[in-house]
């Protein structure tokens, strides 16, 4: 048996279509189908994070004046080939 958990939406037609792809084919299969609605997470605040209530003011753009530049890599060691 294998649980398979699925998140979709009912469209304005009130008709919920599913498509589940399974690794069996040319099998008789019994399927059950629990319908229960998700209930939204509410949002957070910036407080409830833990950020000051003007942390995203001060902080947007404030690397806006500054040149970023990424460091060299370094090179990739030799792989041996695939067979």
């Amino acid at each position: 048996m294998q649980k398979i958990v699925l998140r979709t939406r009912v469209g304005k037609d009130g008709i919920l279509h599913l498509d589940v792809p399974v690794a069996l084919q040319d099998t008789d299969l019994e399927v059950t189908v629990t319908v229960q609605p998700v209930t939204p997470t509410p949002t957070k605040s910036p407080e409830e994070l833990g950020y000051s209530s003007d942390f995203f003011e001060r902080t947007f753009g404030c690397l806006s004046d500054e040149q970023l530049e990424r460091e060299p890599q370094g090179e990739l060691p030799e792989r041996e080939p695939l067979d």
